[in-house]
């Protein structure tokens, strides 16, 4: 993912004034995480200062408008879209989190619901029955927790003109719409379902510049109620191609019933590659696709699987344009 440059930012919109951290919802979580950084930056001052010292020097970017001190990458996870402060792969000292099998966003609850699920399964198994059994219930959920925070390797097509979906889930409608006042024209909207148990990782669908964002706070209803398409919180993201001829499609990730936080990384001017991550939705949700109608010939229907990076939702059919 490529920051954008001065050049290209002074003639992109700002981020909005609602969108403070990439986790603009806030939640529980997150408090605890944003406290937890307050302490680990004070330790870090305190007891490691050639640590710090050293991370300073090689900092690449600017981070003034960040909402705190920006020590080591670790300060970046909920405001990396309000500074473009980075470091290079080689001085990321936690860098091998990549390679983890589980979404970065979501770590932290991972560990706050999974350890003392775990703990607690320990403790009813020790004390025997009948409270051994209760333990069944805990390992269910501890399952589920460490389910929904995978995040598995997905193979990008390289089919130039594909289309990718941005979620996994299920198709939930694909629908024509006279006009989108983004596309400037007709377009179609392909919305995917989340239910807990799919991955909720979100992916770029092209490769492409971020234009415009928009969030909005709202309602948590049923993902599955046509309601929630409008009053459930949201953030929406308009892309344009970094290919000519420059096409433009949007994204629009929404909340759920028990998916309440939605997190984006992106800030306009960015640019993103075909399938990669970009953010997720933490519980169970909706993502829709919007795409220009003429431009495409879609290649899903309702009620089948997709999944983030590696379905082909459409492909452009006029290639020469």
């Amino acid at each position: 993912m490529s920051l954008p440059d001065s050049d290209q930012g002074d003639s992109l919109p700002v981020l909005p004034e609602n969108i403070r951290s990439v986790q603009p919802g806030g939640g529980v979580c997150y408090q605890l995480e944003l406290a937890w950084g307050r302490w680990r930056r004070w330790w870090l001052r305190t007891f490691r200062a050639g640590y710090v010292r050293r991370m300073a020097e090689c900092r690449l970017g600017d981070a003034t408008s960040a909402p705190h001190e920006i020590l080591d990458p670790r300060d970046l996870k909920f405001c990396c879209n309000q500074c473009t402060a980075h470091w290079a792969a080689e001085d990321d000292p936690f860098r091998c989190r990549e390679r983890l099998p589980f979404a970065r966003w979501g770590l932290a609850e991972l560990q706050i619901m999974g350890w003392p699920l775990f703990g607690l399964s320990i403790l009813l198994i020790a004390l025997g029955p009948p409270w051994q059994w209760f333990a069944a219930v805990t390992l269910v959920l501890l399952g589920l927790v460490v389910y929904f925070f995978r995040d598995p390797h997905r193979e990008i097509p390289q089919d130039p003109w594909a289309i990718v979906s941005p979620a996994d889930g299920t198709i939930a409608e694909v629908t024509e719409l006279e006009h989108y006042e983004f596309l400037d024209g007709p377009a179609v909207r392909i919305g995917i379902f989340l239910s807990i148990f799919n991955v909720h990782v979100n992916r770029s669908p092209r490769a492409a510049r971020v234009v415009a964002m928009h969030y909005k706070p709202g309602e948590f209803l049923n993902a599955m109620n046509p309601e929630s398409a409008l009053r459930n919180e949201y953030m929406w993201i308009g892309l344009e191609e970094t290919a000519a001829p420059h096409r433009r499609l949007a994204v629009r990730a929404i909340s759920g019933l028990i998916a309440r936080r939605i997190v984006c990384v992106l800030r306009p001017g960015q640019e993103v590659r075909r399938g990669e991550k970009f953010g997720m939705i933490k519980l169970g949700s909706r993502t829709e696709l919007i795409l220009p109608r003429d431009a495409v010939g879609v290649e899903v229907v309702v009620g089948q699987k997709v999944k983030a990076g590696s379905t082909v939702l459409a492909r452009y059919v006029d290639v020469h344009c």
